[in-house]
C-alpha cells in the first residue's frame, strides 16, 4: 500500500484510534468535524504543526458544498468592484500557491473573455479592473503562475469564440484565472493529512458534543457503515460544516452564534461541441455572474444565485433554474443551447454569512472564526479559494487554548501527494504510456488526477491488463481507476465513484447508469460486499439519478426538492 492511502484497512485503523480516546489517559489534541474543504484544509494545517488530530465526515469526503463548486480557483475579479482589495488580493496569493507549489497536477490556469457590449465607457473601465487584478496578484508574491491579461477586438474576440452572435459584443478582455476539479482536492488534502499522521474516518456522524460543564471535550459519532456508536475525546473541536453550521452548533449552544444561510447555486454540463470557443466566458446578469467554463470535452456554465431553506444534503435544480441559465447564455451565443444539449446538472449550497440584508447576492463571503464555548471553535463563510486561510485560521484559534505552545501554520509550503514530482512525470508521459501499453492521451488524463502518484494506478493494470478498458457510456475514465478509488481514496460506494472521485454523474449522458453495474462488480471484493449488497448499490443509484432528473423537470424549488428527497443516502445490509 502507498504512502497517504486511505484503503477501508485504513478506515478501520483511523477508527480504532479514534474509539482509543475514549479512555481517559488519552485524547486528540483536535478532532475536526466536517469533511469538506475547509475541513480536511484544517486537518493538514493542525497535523502539520505536530498536533494529535482526527477528522470525521457524516458522509463522503467533500460530498455536500465542496464537491458542486463552480470548479475556479480565482481572486473574485467582482469584488474588485466592491472595493475589496484585501480579500481580492488573499485570494490571488492563495491562487498562486495552489498552481505553482500545492497542487499544480489539480489546478491549472483557464482563459476567459469579459465580453465588451459599449464600445467607449466600458473597455477603459473594465481594462484598468482587470489590470489591477493582474497586478494584485503579482503583488500578492505568486503572480507568475497564469499569463497577463489582453484587449481583443471585435475580430479578434469572434477569431478565439468563433460561436458568439457579431452583434453581442464590441470587443473584449481576455484574462486568466484557474480551475480545480474540486471533490479531487479535497480527498488530496484528506489522504495528505493522513499521511502526515491525522486519524480520518468518512461515514461518521457527529450525533452530540461530549461536555464538562461548559467545556466541549470531544463528541459522540455514529458509524454509518453499522450503526455502533462511540466517543471521540479531544482537547478542542473545530465545527467546519459549512451549510450545517447552525445545526451542528445548536447541539451546543444558542449563545453566540453565526448565523449561516445557504444559497443554492446550479450548473449545467453541455459537450464542448456545441459552441466553438477556445477560451471560457464571464457575462453579467442582472442577478449574478454566469460563467461558461472548459471543462475537458465540455463546458461547465453556471451559477444562480438563490436563496435555498430546503434539505440542504440533496439541493436539487429545477426547471426553472436550468431556463434561467439557458436564456442568459444564449443571449450570447449564434446556435441557441436547448434542453437537449444537456448532459449534466449539479446544484451546490453556498455557506454565506448571514447578515441583515436578504439578498444572497451580498451576503458577505469572507470568513469568520468563533469560539462560542470553551473546546469549541466554529469557521464558517469564506469561498473555496481561501479555504486554507480558513483552515489555518480556525487552527489559530484552536492552538491558542492548548496548554503546549504550537508551531505556526506551514500549509503554504506542504504540497499535496501527487504534487512533487508532477513535473517530471508529465515530461516523461510517453515512456509511461508505452510501459503500461496504453495511448499517451489516457496517461495525460491520469496525470491530470492523481498527479505523480499516476504511477499507482498504472501499476493496478500492471497487475490486471483488463482493467485498462474504459467503463461503459465514460469513455474517459478507466476500471483501474474505480479499483484505486476504493483502495487509495476513502470510495465506500457506488455513489462516492461516479459523483465524485469520477466525475461520471454529470459528464456521461446517462449520467453512469450504464457504468454503475460495472462499479459496483469491481468494489464489491475489496469492500466485502454480498451479492445482495452490490445489487443495493446498483438500484440505488439509479434511483438517484431517476430522482434527479424527475426534480430537474419541476417548476420551483419545493416541487425540485420534493422529487429529489425520494432516494436518501444508502445505508448498507447490517
Amino acid at each position: 500500500m502507498s504512502s497517504g492511502a486511505m484503503s477501508p484497512e485504513n478506515r478501520e485503523e483511523a477508527l480504532a484510534a479514534l474509539r482509543a480516546t475514549q479512555d481517559h489517559d488519552r485524547e486528540l489534541d483536535i478532532l475536526i468535524v466536517g469533511g469538506g474543504v475547509v475541513g480536511a484544509g484544517a486537518a493538514l494545517d493542525a497535523v502539520t504543526r505536530g498536533l494529535d488530530v482526527g477528522i470525521v465526515e457524516a458522509r463522503d469526503w467533500s460530498s455536500g458544498t465542496s464537491s458542486r463548486s463552480s470548479k475556479l480557483i480565482h481572486g473574485g475579479l467582482r469584488y474588485l468592484e466592491m472595493l475589496d482589495f484585501a480579500l481580492v488580493r488573499e485570494a490571488l496569493q492563495e491562487r498562486g500557491l495552489l498552481l505553482q507549489r500545492i497542487a499544480p497536477h489539480l489546478v491549472r490556469p483557464v482563459p476567459f473573455l469579459y465580453p465588451l457590449t459599449k464600445r467607449f465607457v466600458e473597455r477603459p473601465y473594465v481594462g484598468a479592473g482587470v489590470a489591477l487584478y493582474d497586478a494584485l496578484s503579482v503583488a500578492s508574491g505568486h503572480g507568475r503562475g497564469v499569463p497577463f491579461h489582453k484587449h481583443l477586438s471585435r475580430h479578434g474576440t469572434l477569431r478565439a469564440a468563433p460561436s458568439l452572435k457579431k452583434d453581442a459584443f464590441v470587443g473584449s478582455i481576455r484574462y486568466y484565472d484557474a480551475q480545480v476539479d474540486d471533490a479531487r482536492l479535497v480527498v488530496n488534502l484528506v489522504r495528505t493529512a493522513a499521511e502526515y499522521g491525522a486519524h480520518a474516518a468518512n461515514r461518521l456522524k457527529v450525533i452530540n458534543f461530549l461536555r464538562e460543564g461548559e467545556r466541549v471535550v470531544g463528541a459522540r459519532v455514529r458509524n454509518q457503515e453499522d450503526g455502533t456508536e462511540f466517543d471521540i475525546r479531544a482537547k478542542q473541536v473545530v465545527n467546519a460544516t459549512g451549510v450545517w453550521t447552525d445545526e451542528t452548533q445548536a447541539m451546543v449552544t444558542e449563545r453566540g452564534q453565526l448565523k449561516v444561510r445557504a444559497s443554492k447555486g446550479i450548473h449545467l454540463v453541455v459537450p464542448r461541441d456545441r459552441f466553438q470557443s477556445t477560451v471560457g466566458l464571464i457575462l453579467r446578469t442582472e442577478k449574478s455572474v454566469l460563467f461558461v467554463i472548459p471543462w475537458g470535452r465540455h463546458w461547465i456554465i453556471g451559477t444562480t444565485d438563490t436563496s435555498w431553506d430546503l434539505d440542504k444534503a440533496h439541493p436539487a435544480a429545477s426547471s426553472k433554474d436550468i431556463d434561467y441559465l439557458l436564456e442568459h447564455v444564449n443571449q450570447v451565443l449564434s446556435r441557441p443551447l436547448t434542453r437537449e444539449d444537456v448532459e449534466g446538472v449539479y446544484a451546490g449550497l453556498r455557506p454565506l454569512l448571514a447578515g441583515e440584508n436578504d439578498d444572497t447576492a451580498k451576503l458577505s463571503r469572507e470568513h469568520v472564526v468563533a469560539h462560542p464555548v470553551p473546546g469549541l471553535v466554529v469557521v464558517a463563510g469564506g469561498k473555496y479559494t481561501t479555504y486554507r486561510v480558513m483552515a489555518r485560521d480556525a487552527v489559530d484559534e484552536a492552538a491558542r487554548a492548548l496548554d503546549e505552545r504550537v508551531p505556526p501554520s506551514c500549509t503554504e509550503i506542504v504540497p499535496l501527494l501527487g504534487a512533487s514530482g508532477f513535473k517530471a512525470k508529465w515530461n516523461k508521459r510517453s515512456r509511461m504510456a508505452d510501459r503500461a501499453g496504453i495511448h499517451v492521451a489516457r496517461v495525460e488524463h491520469l496525470l491530470n488526477r492523481y498527479g505523480s502518484m499516476t504511477d499507482e494506478v498504472l501499476d493496478i493494470i500492471t497487475g490486471s491488463p483488463e482493467l485498462a478498458e474504459p467503463l461503459p457510456g465514460a469513455d474517459d475514465y478507466l476500471q483501474a481507476e474505480i479499483v484505486y478509488a476504493t483502495t487509495h481514496e476513502g470510495a465506500r460506494h457506488i455513489d462516492d465513484v461516479l459523483t465524485r472521485r469520477t466525475r461520471i454523474s454529470i459528464e456521461a449522458w446517462d449520467r453512469g447508469v450504464s457504468a454503475a453495474p460495472v462499479v459496483a462488480a469491481l468494489m464489491a471484493p475489496l469492500l466485502n460486499w454480498s451479492g445482495e449488497q452490490e445489487a443495493r448499490e446498483v438500484k440505488h443509484y439509479l434511483a438517484r439519478v431517476e430522482a434527479e432528473r424527475l426534480s430537474q423537470e419541476q417548476p420551483d424549488d419545493i416541487t425540485a426538492d420534493s422529487a429529489r428527497m425520494g432516494v436518501d443516502d444508502i445505508v448498507p445490509l447490517s
